[in-house]
């Protein structure tokens, strides 16, 4: 809704928002919509992004960094004076996001499946004045899933029994209600935890789930091969991966490319097993 050259916008954790129509100094605290803004042709507008906005490579080295996710320069921000910041119901700390809010207009984001997704970039192109290309990047994304579907379907992928690891020591995964538990749906992958959001799992918890494989995520914890050792010792039964945390968890234009990675990680695993 346009008002006096300002747009008023529900986010999606329901608060009214009101903005500049066109924002020209926006920052984001989120480094999956730094991406999206950058591919929205929103580069020069963006002017603070995180110490965690890895893609593209060229935006820390050219924007101000604000801090990390859960660490956000206060002080910092306001230096730069946004007229718009896009921040993340999860991803950042609620006391810091309030805070903020109190000086500048703040959009929170709030994904956990790939429709939420889909109405955050529309719904982020619309406050941007970039409707055009956010509709354009929405398109991409369904036709790239629908090819993911299609080879789920007609090759019969099984229905693998996967516990997917996001922390190492205490071992953390992904459970129900996560982006993530979203996604591996969408390759078959059965998820054996049902506990919500990330939960804390035991050896023995891993080992009574009996996993047919045990993903490890380049992200937030690192995984490298030595873990897959330690995984092959301590569940002998499984088979530990390790997989890009990008394609899994990063929401926005980023998942243009995701559904090509799980089409290439599919046939992997169907060569495993055929070996």
């Amino acid at each position: 809704m346009l008002t006096n050259n300002y747009i008023v916008s529900e986010d999606q954790i329901g608060r009214v928002v009101k903005m500049p129509t066109v924002p020209k100094r926006i920052i984001s605290t989120v480094p999956s919509i730094s991406e999206l803004l950058y591919d929205l042709d929103l580069s020069n507008e963006l002017i603070g992004v995180t110490k965690f906005c890895v893609n593209p490579e060229q935006l820390r080295k050219s924007k101000t960094i604000i801090g990390g996710t859960k660490n956000l320069n206060i002080q910092k921000i306001h230096s730069l004076n946004p007229d718009l910041i896009i921040a993340n119901k999860e991803e950042n700390l609620k006391e810091q996001i309030e805070e903020l809010e109190k000086h500048f207009p703040i959009w929170i984001s709030d994904v956990n499946n790939l429709d939420s997704t889909l109405e955050m970039i529309t719904e982020i192109g619309v406050i941007t004045s970039k409707k055009k290309q956010a509709e354009i990047i929405v398109k991409r994304i369904n036709f790239e899933f629908e090819k993911l579907s299609e080879f789920v379907a007609n090759n019969n992928v099984p229905a693998r029994k996967v516990i997917y690891l996001i922390w190492n020591k205490p071992y953390m995964a992904a459970g129900k209600g996560t982006f993530i538990y979203d996604l591996m749906q969408k390759c078959n992958f059965k998820s054996l935890v049902k506990q919500p959001r990330y939960p804390e799992l035991s050896n023995q918890e891993i080992l009574g789930m009996n996993p047919d494989y045990i993903f490890l995520s380049s992200e937030p914890f690192p995984f490298k091969s030595k873990h897959i050792e330690d995984c092959n010792q301590l569940f002998p039964s499984a088979t530990a991966k390790l997989v890009d945390g990008e394609m899994f968890s990063w929401y926005g234009s980023h998942l243009t490319q995701a559904p090509q990675y799980f089409i290439q990680l599919l046939k992997e695993l169907n060569i495993q097993n055929h070996s």
